[in-house]
């Protein structure tokens, strides 16, 4: 065992509000595993949140355990020593359960790393009894949890408030029942999927047919809280050095009401819900209490009914405010006030399509005026540093939608260098551009996404096009990058086999190749609306919600 691991996790327990070692005491144990750094991981609230659900029940010991950065992991390798979790420096093996946390598909990549460094078998099926259960929720398993299907003996499709507590009551009980006849009882829980109950069955490159080969089996249906004051989601360790280190993360909502059509928040967290603001307060004072900054959490932060309410309260409370983004079409004044008076110097708004065309088709619901006008808002307020965020290679779009993004941002940008000579003070525009990446259970996920040279063509020309412009700055996420997202997001189980060669060779491009993998079939075609999806197994009562939603886009229904 290497003391320089033990040594770094101890001074990361040290920095923890709230962290403590546990005696077993013949209890359940899990180690909660994010496949990504610490860093990372810890300034994920889903995360937080699981890990203290999980250490809520009686019955249960949970830990947690990460993938090490590339300093620790050739320390790992040089001693030998198995991956270890953090709270008491175990090995992964010695757990009941490793329950994989995943909220982004690109983290899939990992995952073989994981199990290698663990000492654990990828396959589900190539894994002894002796060996611990592997479990994964969080986000990304929401969407499409084929890629990583061979991997897991269960999956938990849904919110964790939801699906946990009677999980836990099945691998608590007494009881030594084996593992088969313990995932036959789990599947029938709402939001358990057991991917070895199935069998994907494929006509050359294309699905077909999903076969069960457990008899009759109920819909995977995704499970949701309906109530979200019984399940506070706030902050529960306060990690130094992490990215949200200096502030108290409170989340506000789940899911989004608008329903863009490219967008899974407004689909998969269906129906919309909002946390009372009684109990928000609540947390709020808790929060004060450890941290003078306050982070509000939500994919609709602005849609939060009282969020000026709330964000003035915070403020007469002695904290500030901080969000990630704000929607154009609903600025609260308030609201406003107190992210300036907390000093805010940045304010993200998202625009996304560049031309009001594309933003009709994404069901943006925002035009120009709107856009312009909260820019003005912003910049009455002397928030002079505006992000916007802009999606590039939307289905459809020409060169005459990015010539009318360029023309838009240069608008925005005449008003922010006019009112930042008046104050004598700068101000700056960022671009934040990002490829269209279609998405399951969306109205757009039956849509290709643009090839990579298109994509770079389109890159440079908007390069080209603000680079005379002062003041303005471009961030722009590589097509590459994308396209792999795109990949996992589409992909079916055969891309398990690709994971893990993918770690062998270090290279998932190289690892397509060996395995004759055509990658091009699964991000950039345009698939047809009756054929079989890999995520189609998921019931999510909405699909003809979102085939209705395609053919409004795209000119093939009745408005």
């Amino acid at each position: 065992m290497s003391w320089k691991i033990i040594e770094k996790y101890r001074k990361i327990l040290a920095g923890e509000s709230g962290a403590t070692r546990k005696d077993r005491g013949g209890k359940l144990t899990v180690c909660l595993v994010y496949p990504n750094h610490y860093r990372i991981a810890m300034s994920n609230l889903g995360f937080q949140a699981v890990y203290a659900l999980l250490n809520s029940h009686t019955d249960v010991l949970c830990e947690r355990a990460f993938l090490p950065d590339p300093e620790e992991r050739r320390e790992y390798e040089k001693s030998r020593t198995s991956l270890l979790s953090l709270e008491s420096q175990r090995p992964l093996t010695e757990f009941d359960v490793v329950a994989f946390s995943v909220s982004f598909e690109s983290d899939y990549l990992n995952i073989p790393a994981i199990f290698h460094l663990a000492g654990i078998p990828p396959f589900a099926a190539k894994r002894a009894g002796s060996m611990p259960l592997v479990i994964a929720g969080g986000a990304a398993l929401f969407l499409n949890p084929e890629p990583v299907a061979d991997f897991m003996d269960l999956v938990a499709v849904g919110e964790a408030e939801a699906i946990l507590p009677r999980l836990l009551g099945l691998l608590t009980a007494e009881g030594s029942e084996g593992r088969e006849e313990l995932l036959r009882k789990a599947v029938e829980s709402p939001g358990i999927y057991v991917p070895s109950f199935y069998e994907a069955v494929y006509d050359g490159p294309k699905l077909v047919a999903f076969k069960s080969l457990a008899g009759e089996l109920p819909p995977v249906k995704r499970g949701w809280e309906p109530q979200l004051d019984r399940h506070p989601t706030h902050s529960v360790l306060l990690t130094p050095g992490t990215e949200f280190s200096d502030m108290y993360l409170i989340e506000l909502s789940r899911g989004c009401p608008r329903g863009c059509r490219f967008c899974a928040a407004g689909f998969i967290y269906l129906p919309y819900r909002q946390r009372s603001l009684e109990e928000i307060k609540t947390v709020v004072a808790r929060g004060l209490a450890q941290k003078e900054k306050v982070g509000l959490v939500g994919a609709a932060v602005s849609d939060y009914r009282g969020i000026g309410e709330l964000c003035r309260h915070i403020l007469e409370k002695g904290g500030k405010v901080s969000v990630s983004s704000l929607r154009i079409d609903a600025l609260d004044e308030e609201m406003i006030e107190v992210l300036k008076a907390s000093g805010h110097k940045t304010v993200a708004l998202a625009p996304e399509g560049g031309s009001q065309r594309l933003r009709d088709l994404i069901g943006k619901n925002i035009d120009e005026q709107q856009i312009l006008a909260a820019c003005n808002r912003l910049i009455e307020k002397d928030i002079l540093n505006l992000k916007l965020y802009f999606i590039i290679g939307l289905p459809t779009e020409t060169s005459d939608d990015l010539e009318e993004m360029v023309g838009l941002v240069t608008r925005i940008r005449e008003r922010v260098i006019a009112s930042a000579r008046k104050n004598r003070r700068l101000g700056e525009v960022v671009l934040s551009i990002n490829p269209f990446v279609p998405k399951p259970f969306t109205p757009f996920q039956w849509c290709g996404m643009e090839g990579i040279k298109s994509l770079e063509r389109k890159m440079r020309f908007l390069q080209q096009a603000v680079r005379p412009l002062s003041n303005v700055r471009m961030q722009m996420e590589g097509p590459k990058d994308a396209y792999l997202q795109a990949l996992l997001s589409r992909g079916d189980r055969r891309l398990s086999r690709l994971l893990v060669r993918a770690h062998e060779l270090g290279s998932w491009k190289r690892a397509a190749k060996e395995l004759s993998l055509d990658t091009d079939f699964l991000v950039c075609r345009d698939i047809p609306l009756d054929e079989l999806l890999p995520w189609d197994f998921i019931e999510s009562g909405d699909r003809e919600r979102l085939v209705r939603e395609n053919r409004l886009a795209f000119g093939d229904g009745e408005d």
